[in-house]
């Protein structure tokens, strides 16, 4: 029974929570520049090669495979349609994480305490001094610590 309990807690818990919620929407995101990538970038590219929209068919062909029928080819359309991919979702996860950061300090400065005064009024004259003077450099007079 404790093992079963330790699990229930471990998979309760929020970081686990938090990872699966990521994993699942990280998924989505994938298909989604997936699609991007395939359907959105990639046609105009395949047209400027002259290969019209199967961009990712581009290959060398090196010969024939063992089997006699299929091609050995190194296949660089795909190649450059997965780096093409990992670019979008690194660059989307670079802002994302720019974002946080950025909200994660505006909260800091929010809750830091104010920083401490650098001068003081002077009790004759009003004037702004330095915090540390022992007299008043407007109206000469001492000013108490």
């Amino acid at each position: 029974m404790g093992i079963v309990s330790e699990f229930r807690q471990f998979v309760v818990r929020g970081n686990v929570l938090d990872m699966a919620v990521g994993v699942v929407i990280g998924g989505a995101f994938g298909k989604i520049v997936g699609s991007f990538v395939s359907d959105v970038i990639m046609p105009p590219l395949g047209l400027i090669t002259g290969k019209g929209q199967d961009y990712r068919e581009l290959a060398w062909v090196l010969g024939t495979g063992a089997d006699g029928k299929t091609p050995a080819a190194i296949r660089y359309g795909a190649f450059a349609a997965t780096v093409v991919d990992f670019l979008i979702v690194a660059f989307a996860i670079f802002l994302v994480v720019k974002i946080a950061n950025a909200a994660q300090n505006i909260r800091k400065q929010a809750d830091a305490p104010p920083p401490p005064p650098k001068t003081k009024s002077c009790p004759e004259c009003v004037m702004e001094i330095p915090i540390g003077a022992k007299r008043c450099g407007h109206c000469t007079s001492p000013v108490p610590a």
